[in-house]
């Protein structure tokens, strides 16, 4: 029990910057050109925190004035790196392991909205399948993130949030990092069949949420990724 306590603390101690990840740009665009990219790839471990929505203080966030035309049931790419100009054998450090998902929240004008608020549904998850996890395959596929763009919303802009959660030190209270940027898009096509529950950011997640306080290495095959479950037309 000793050795295995030690060897656990051993592994999340060994975080260091090099171990960070950003979402740096959305179907192969130049980096940061409509995705807010921060200044530092650090990580975000306050829940409550507005930084938590589209990441910011301790790690500013550049503003850009593009807005990305997507087709709504389209496939969007989202690629993810250490630094931004890493390259794609540089996405995350592997002990980093946790989910990957994806959130839009439908604004009036995508360049300016903060995104701090209600409005917020979730599009995608890929987080445990009892032996791998959504980073694995995440790194398996050098940084892209695959996500389907529901068909059945509302067109017209929103901010597309793409997240990763770190849960190498998540054992601790606070101890999950949170790894997220948000994308301006402006949805074309969508059929405005269906309007989705929303949730707001901050308050989606807590920080005793079962997908936040985990410990990665008790054995466990299961996880309940944070959040709702994801929209489906």
């Amino acid at each position: 029990m000793k050795f295995s306590t030690s060897l656990t603390f051993a592994v999340a101690a060994a975080s260091t910057a090099s171990a960070h990840s950003i979402f740096v740009s959305l179907n192969n665009g130049a980096v940061g050109d409509g995705v807010r990219v921060p200044s530092y790839d650090g990580p975000i471990q306050d829940v409550t925190s507005s930084s938590i929505v589209c990441n910011g203080d301790p790690n500013p966030t550049s503003k850009t004035n593009t807005v990305i035309t997507v087709q709504a049931g389209s496939t969007a790419t989202l690629t993810w790196r250490h630094t931004l100009t890493s390259g794609a054998d540089d996405v995350i450090d592997a002990s980093h392991k946790g989910p990957v998902m994806a959130y839009l929240k439908k604004v009036e004008d995508a360049k300016t909205d903060s995104g701090v608020g209600g409005g917020w549904f979730k599009i995608a998850e890929d987080a445990f399948d009892g032996s791998a996890w959504g980073v694995d395959r995440l790194i398996a596929n050098k940084g892209v993130q695959s996500i389907t763009l529901p068909k059945c919303i509302a067109p017209g802009q929103y901010l597309l949030r793409g997240e990763l959660i770190a849960l190498h030190a998540a054992s601790s209270p606070n101890g999950a990092q949170f790894y997220m940027e948000c994308a301006q898009i402006n949805v074309v096509g969508g059929s405005a069949d269906k309007t989705p529950a929303s949730v707001s950011f901050p308050g989606a997640y807590k920080a005793d949420d079962k997908g936040i306080l985990y410990n990665l290495y008790s054995g466990s095959k299961t996880y309940t990724a944070p959040g709702p479950s994801a929209f489906k037309c």
